[in-house]
């Protein structure tokens, strides 16, 4: 198991803090400091099952200053994110094939 962790984000805390006192053995990727390239975020949405926007955090201002008032492809949405890695939403739980965004513990109840 993989995850998509920001330490400055509470929620990706509490997601850590979770695995751990679940004793759910797992590999951190900070992905602000190794950022996903274009083909590993397509593979990742693919895992997700979500469009592109959904992986969004729309409320960051890089995203409203520069990308909410126009109109994206995916491809677009895709590299704006491999370009802004804050822009990702968090945390995120890879297992296997699949992989969801796991901002609350009922999901991660389904991993363990």
């Amino acid at each position: 198991m993989k995850i998509l962790h920001n330490p400055r984000c509470g929620k990706s805390r509490q997601c850590l803090a979770f695995l751990e006192n679940n004793h759910q053995e797992f590999t951190i990727i900070k992905y602000l400091e190794n950022p996903l390239s274009i083909n590993e975020i397509k593979n990742l949405l693919k895992k997700l099952n979500l469009p592109a926007i959904e992986l969004v955090r729309t409320k960051e201002s890089i995203w409203i200053d520069n990308y909410k008032s126009k109109k994206m492809t995916k491809e677009e949405i895709i590299k704006a994110i491999a370009d802004n890695p804050i822009l990702m939403e968090r945390p995120i739980v890879i297992k296997d094939n699949k992989a969801f965004i796991a901002r609350d513990n009922e999901k991660l109840n389904l991993l363990i």
